[in-house]
């Protein structure tokens, strides 16, 4: 049977549950564990995929075709066990389920209730699929003490009693203050924090404080006893001056892992951490340097592209590379030129997005990036505004666009498949998730990818329209990756550019 681990935080949001979560999954599985993670979001949308990256960061799509959290994130990239649709739930996709029972009668001649008919569902979707786990990590986004939380809470309280004690663990991520004023660390908050859910009938097994001093031993005993933990289950977890990928090891000096074995009887091998040591020592002495410029819509909010910073970063580990990533408004490129702001980097980036702003933006940087025979990426929106700049510029059609941004454009070179045309729900009706895509030989995507056909994952709806495909290739940007069916183009590239992707 598997155990459970329950992570939730105290005090404000966006303490880092998640990767906290992500750490402790991967010093499990070095010690031989299979682990699953699994998100539980207290807001009412059913997923994030309807919502504003300002709202929420960006949405993480699973192969399987979820709009999940970002923290899902972090869970592949930490563990790298690839996450489901089964790994995210949200209030409004737990009410949905409880509603459509009850509309189809099977609550008849029962009051619905949040105890026990919500709780249930909850524990049911924590429960599902975890035959095979050694451990499920589940984090309650939100704070102890949110109203939105309660329920969430009460489930896993609950949860535990019906799994048994020697199955179940929990750990509180909280924050431990510093006031610089007084120039003293402030155990209160997380007093408190841990009273609420003390309050709800959970009582904490570890205390996970996140904080930018070091907790002296006399504030750690004070937790200890004010919060009922021992005093070696108060861990502190200082903000990492150089990287996320710290935080593992940072963990491991704290002797999490060991906690957890020992709390749970289990005896399992020392954990080998050989090969982070390694990643992090890469990561700590490149031998070049490089600068890409990342021209979006939500520069200013470092979440929004999460996984395209990590992936420059991953790339800058295996490469040996210190990778610069500089955030830039595609809007600001408008007013004030490509040449301004982009000159001198070795690369610029145009990632995805949705709506009008900031589209002639990334139009500009594109040009600027063709012409200039600067490296050029493009994914999702930013493979859409290449084609309506070659459009424009190369193949001269006049006012090329995409039918997303102008419905009576005269040269749609993006535009709406046939089953999208008349979708009117906004949510989880895009294309989504990993789809197989066929590569060209000999074209720059088959010699990065060194294979015949991959598959990588989808949030669009829009496509570059075919009727174009041969225009644009007697002008010098072709279809390097299709669908297998060939009739949706994946990928474009321009051969003659030295990296137009």
């Amino acid at each position: 049977m598997a155990r459970f681990i329950f992570v939730t935080g105290g005090v404000v949001s966006s303490l880092g549950k998640g990767l906290s979560s992500a750490s402790l999954a991967y010093l499990l599985q070095s010690r031989g564990y299979k682990v699953r993670l699994r998100k539980l979001d207290p807001y009412l949308n059913v997923d994030p995929g309807t919502m504003s990256p300002f709202q929420h960061g960006e949405v993480f799509v699973t192969d399987d075709g979820a709009e999940t959290d970002l923290d899902l994130g972090h869970y592949e990239r930490f563990s790298g066990v690839t996450a489901k649709k089964t790994d995210n739930i949200t209030t409004g996709k737990i009410y949905s389920d409880v509603l459509k029972k009850e509309r189809k009668g099977e609550y008849l001649g029962k009051t619905v209730q949040v105890i026990p008919h919500i709780t249930d569902r909850i524990k049911e979707f924590i429960k599902h699929d975890t035959s095979k786990e050694d451990f499920v990590i589940c984090e309650i986004g939100g704070i102890v003490g949110d109203i939105e939380s309660l329920p969430f809470v009460e489930a896993i309280r609950q949860f535990a009693n019906d799994v048994g004690k020697k199955n179940a663990l929990f750990i509180h991520l909280t924050l431990v203050p510093y006031l610089k004023a007084s120039d003293e660390i402030k155990t209160k908050p997380t007093q408190h924090s841990v009273g609420q859910l003390r309050e709800i009938g959970i009582q904490p097994d570890i205390l996970i404080c996140r904080t930018e001093q070091e907790i002296s031993r006399e504030d750690c005993e004070k937790i200890a006893l004010f919060c009922n933990v021992p005093l070696e289950a108060v861990i502190e977890e200082k903000d990492m001056d150089f990287s996320i990928y710290e935080v593992p090891l940072a963990l491991k000096e704290r002797q999490l892992d060991e906690l957890i074995t020992d709390r749970l009887r289990l005896n399992a091998p020392e954990a080998n951490l050989e090969d982070w040591k390694t990643l992090l020592h890469d990561l700590r002495n490149p031998q070049q340097e490089i600068s890409i410029a990342v021209v979006g819509k939500y520069a200013e909010h470092k979440d929004a592209y999460k996984s395209i910073y990590e992936a420059l970063d991953h790339a800058g580990i295996h490469n040996r590379a210190q990778v610069r990533i500089v955030p830039i408004q595609s809007e600001l490129v408008e007013h004030e030129g490509p040449e301004r702001l982009l000159s001198g980097y070795d690369g610029i980036l145009v990632p995805g997005g949705f709506g009008e702003r900031g589209i002639e933006g990334k139009v500009q940087s594109i040009r600027f990036a063709r012409e200039r025979e600067i490296p050029f990426f493009g994914i999702c929106l930013g493979m859409q505004t290449a084609c309506i700049e070659f459009g424009r510029n190369v193949v001269s059609l006049e006012n090329a666009h995409s039918t997303e941004f102008d419905k009576n454009t005269p040269h749609p070179v993006i535009c709406l498949l046939d089953e999208q045309k008349n979708i009117t729900d906004m949510g989880g009706t895009m294309r989504l998730g990993a789809h197989p895509c066929v590569l060209t030989a000999d074209s720059k995507a088959h010699n990065c990818y060194q294979q015949d056909e991959v598959a990588e994952r989808h949030r669009h709806r829009y496509e570059f329209n075919h009727v174009y495909r041969n225009q644009f290739a007697a002008n010098g940007m072709i279809v390097s990756g299709t669908s297998p069916d060939g009739l949706l183009p994946e990928i474009v590239e321009i051969p003659e550019h030295p990296w137009f992707v």
